[in-house]
């Protein structure tokens, strides 16, 4: 390369991409929130789970991430839809098959990063592998002549009322950032998880701001992004949940992106931004976790409870606890035998008295509690087994 970095066109015309982070500048209510990320993402390591939710769950905050990143580049399949994707259950016309082309192209990639961890791959971060990102997102897609998947732009691109650098600056500007990342380090052990975390968006941010592909540069942000993230060890479907909050708060996504572009070029905005969002969906994501680990313990509690009863109607009282389990709303009792087959089976030739008997051993047992509407499983028995706390 021949022009200098001091003759760089880029530095008269964005002046913000300046390859340096003040830490100084984050508040401490970054920090505070930095510090919530590290130990929720230490609980949702920490968690054993069934192999059957464990694997749902990889699978909801995949189809998240993967719809995230797609959605808010202009895909317009649904959360839904991904998921059948995802799971190889969603054909589409000619006419939409790009749309499904897109997400696989995601999948596949994600897929990739996933197995170099496990692999022990070399996953430096460098202009190279960020190319192989992008001709990975945009394989197969029917793109504009001067779009090549996985080569630098050689004209302007724009976004909104965003300008990008010049083209000739877009190889020195990767691996500028390249170099700058992997160089950035803290003095401090304790700090390798927020390292890391302002790595990766600190990482998104640059591509956005360089946006040194023709097309594909948000969802090759968001893969460098995720690949950092999985490399310091964030679970897996922890590593989705940025890309999900972007797509979810798109346009405070913009107006963020757009605001570190201009004097003072906060960029410790953008990163409480983004940090404030990962901290928001991993509390939502513990919940769901949280919510899987009573529905265990309660499963449990209603073996042991009928732990020295085995006659039919101790069994087809427990089978009435547990299918009711999970169920949204109310039953009316004598919709019980039409819940499941298991219960319709255990029903079958019995009348409304010994639906009737069976319930009010229950609701006696406080396995169950009358409604309105009907019955439900009183899964609130098992909130007595919690650390008591006072109450605000």
């Amino acid at each position: 390369m021949s022009t200098t970095a001091a003759s760089r066109p880029y530095q008269q015309t964005h002046p913000w991409i300046s390859f340096n982070i003040d830490l100084n500048k984050l508040t401490h209510k970054t920090w505070l929130l930095l510090g919530e990320a590290e130990s929720k993402c230490q609980h949702v390591a920490g968690v054993p789970l069934r192999p059957e939710v464990a694997k749902d769950l990889y699978l909801i905050y995949l189809t998240k991430g993967v719809h995230g990143t797609a959605s808010i580049e202009g895909n317009t399949l649904s959360e839904d839809e991904v998921r059948k994707r995802v799971t190889g259950d969603l054909p589409l016309p000619p006419s939409r098959a790009y749309l499904g082309q897109e997400i696989d192209n995601i999948v596949k990639a994600a897929n990739s990063i996933i197995a170099d961890v496990r692999q022990r791959r070399p996953m430096e971060l460098t202009p190279e592998r960020i190319m192989s990102f992008n001709r990975q997102v945009l394989d197969g897609l029917e793109l504009d002549d001067d779009i090549v998947p996985g080569e630098l732009r050689e004209h302007r691109v724009g976004v909104l009322n965003y300008l990008a650098p010049a083209p000739e600056d877009c190889e020195y500007l990767l691996e500028r950032m390249c170099t700058w990342l992997n160089q950035l380090n803290i003095d401090d052990e304790a700090m390798t998880f927020t390292l890391a975390i302002l790595k990766a968006i600190l990482a998104h941010l640059y591509i956005a701001w360089i946006h040194p592909f023709g097309d594909g540069n948000g969802r090759t942000a968001r893969l460098i992004e995720f690949q950092l993230l999985v490399q310091a060890g964030l679970p897996v479907p922890s590593a989705h949940l940025l890309s999900d909050f972007y797509n979810k708060t798109r346009a405070a996504y913009y107006r963020e992106l757009a605001h570190t572009s201009r004097p003072p070029y906060p960029v410790e905005r953008f990163v409480h931004y983004a940090v404030q969002g990962f901290v928001d969906e991993l509390r939502d994501q513990l919940a769901v976790i949280r919510a899987e680990q009573m529905r265990v313990t309660w499963e449990n509690y209603v073996h042991e409870s009928f732990r020295d009863g085995d006659s039919p109607a101790k069994r087809r009282q427990k089978a009435v606890v547990l299918d009711l389990t999970g169920q949204e709303g109310p039953i009316p009792p004598g919709k019980l035998p039409e819940l499941t087959p298991r219960l319709a089976l255990m029903y079958a030739g019995k009348g409304d008295k010994t639906i009737s008997r069976d319930i009010n051993v229950l609701v006696r047992m406080r396995l169950l509690r009358r409604v309105r509407g009907g019955v439900v499983a009183n899964m609130d028995v098992i909130k007595a087994f919690l650390p008591e706390r006072a109450e605000n």
